[in-house]
Order: C-alpha cells, then structure tokens, then sequence
C-alpha cells in the first residue's frame, strides 16, 4: 500500500494517555511497574501514545511558542544561518551557540534559557520510557549502553496555513508527508492547531488531538524498531492542515550517535522472533533515506537492512 495514498479517517479512536506526573514515579515502584505495563501495551498497539507531563510548566511552554514565533520571524538570510533545529540541545552550551549563529553578537540569553529548560525536562521522559522499556523487555544489562548511546536533536517547525482557493485538494493541505521517524524515540508537541494524523496498524488515520495543555505524544522510531528486533513498530504519520492557521510544533529526538552500531540483542532473538535486521550504522540509515530508493520505499527500515 501507498503510505501516502488519503484514507478514511477515523476520529473515533484516542490515542491512550498516559500519566508521568506522579513524584514518586521511580524504577522499582508499584507505579513505575503500572506505567511501564501501559506504555508498551500502548506502544505495541499504536507505536506512539500520548504523555502527560506537568514538569513542562505552564509558563515554560508558553515561552517556547512565543520565542518560536520571534525565530520565525526573523529576516530570511538570518534564518539561513541555522535550520532552527538543536543539537544536544540539553546542554546549556550547545543552545547558547544555536542563539550566537542567530545573534552573533551578543546571543540570546532569554531564547537559550527557554529551549535548554524546555529540552531538557523532554529529555528526562525520553529516558524514563525508555527505561521502562528496556526494563519490559527483560534487557535491563544494556540499559546504561543503550542511554548513552545517543544524542538528542531538538526541532521547531511552522506549517502556514493552507490557501483559500485550493478548491478542496488534499496535496495542498499536506503540511508534511506521511513517514516514520528515523531515530530513536520522537516527543512532539502541538501548539494551538492540530495536524498531526497518525496511521493505525488496519490503515486507518487518525487526528491527534491533545487532550491537554501538558500534552506530549510519544513516538517509535526505526532505529528503536530495530534495536529491539522488530517488537516495537514505527507509525506512519504526516501533517495535514485544515485549520486557517499557522501550525507550531516542537520535537525532540533521541538520535543514535555517530558511530554507535545499531543491532538487536541476542535476548530478543528466538524461535518466535528470528533476528530481522542486519546490524546498521544510523548515519548510513539516514543518508539511504536521502536516496530516490530510500524514498520511495514502502518501508525505508526494510529496505535497508531487512534479512
């Protein structure tokens, strides 16, 4: 099938929500053990589910979309200078230079505090699910190897709104085509308009709408996919813009680094569950997808390194 062909949506399944705002939501807990259960249920079922998380304040969230909407209205030849995505962008030191590229004269002190504080709490759940996961799988001697095995890339994103005389046409509502992420594990988060559709595993689409302002949706990325050998599916999901408005969002990335190979651990390989992927290096993963044939794929992971 064309992951990109417009299928009936369905708007009557919600994503499940689950909850990371317990203080005591510690490995070991009964609670932890509870959401751990729910989030690979979730996971399995859907490939992404919806988090709430209240350790992004109110204020801090609010600050995020109005230092967006300040970068984005930045002169054209400013914005050249840098992509508006962040590398390891939980480092304090690594937001100020985002900001000097932008400012090169003096940074932006209040913009670099936003993001790193905001980049940084997102963080702290990327670990926890994955944690949890990683604990669910019964792998649990690769959990500090597989944590620091990765970087993370924080992206801002504005879609405009659509044109009134588009008569109706679906390509031109098309904020963003329908892929699966490529990294590890994806945290988005909607500001004001929806978009974001996702693909349930009988190929229906569904809208994802938040159900809060601390609202967060989790997502499986191939590289995760393939770590843990095919247990875990990537969804397909794209942007479609309906609403008379410009769209905002955030995503923070856990990316494998540079070197790191990607392959799955003998645990999880067995009679019921042979080994699918041969053992890949992200970047290579990356630069295939940026080919016609990487592309074009009907799955991009498979094609590159299924067995």
């Amino acid at each position: 099938m064309d992951s990109n062909s417009f299928l009936p949506l369905s708007d009557s399944i919600q994503l499940p929500v689950i909850d990371f705002s317990d203080q005591i939501l510690r490995p070991g807990t009964s609670k932890w053990d509870k959401v751990k259960a729910d989030v690979r249920k979730a996971l399995e079922d859907y490939g992404c589910f919806e988090a709430f998380f209240d350790k992004v304040s109110v204020d801090l969230d609010k600050s995020v979309f109005e230092a967006m909407e300040e970068l984005f209205d930045l002169p054209v030849q400013t914005k050249q200078r840098n992509s508006f995505g962040i590398d390891e962008a939980n480092l304090v030191e690594k937001v100020n230079d985002f900001t000097r590229q932008i400012w090169p004269d003096h940074g932006n002190k209040r913009i670099s505090g936003t993001m790193h504080g905001f980049s940084e709490q997102l963080a702290k759940l990327d670990v926890m699910v994955r944690r949890m996961l990683i604990e669910s799988f019964g792998i649990e001697k690769y959990i500090d190897e597989h944590l620091n095995s990765t970087n993370y890339l924080f992206r801002m994103m504005k879609y405009t709104a659509p044109p009134d005389d588009d008569g109706g046409n679906e390509e031109t509502k098309l904020g963003l085509r329908s892929h699966t992420d490529k990294n590890i594990l994806t945290i988005l988060h909607q500001y004001q308009v929806d978009g974001l559709e996702i693909q349930t595993k009988d190929e229906k689409w569904i809208k994802v709408k938040p159900s809060h302002h601390h609202s967060f949706i989790i997502m499986v990325g191939d590289s995760l996919c393939a770590f843990l050998n095919g247990r875990l599916s990537s969804p397909y999901h794209r942007v479609l813009m309906t609403a008379k408005k410009t769209r905002y969002s955030t995503a923070l990335f856990s990316v494998p680094k540079s070197g790191v190979i990607i392959d799955s651990p003998e645990e999880l390989v067995d009679e019921e569950h042979p080994r699918m992927f041969k053992p890949f290096e992200y970047n290579d993963y990356r630069d295939f997808f940026n080919t016609e044939a990487g592309r074009t794929a009907q799955s991009t992971l498979h094609a590159f390194c299924a067995l």
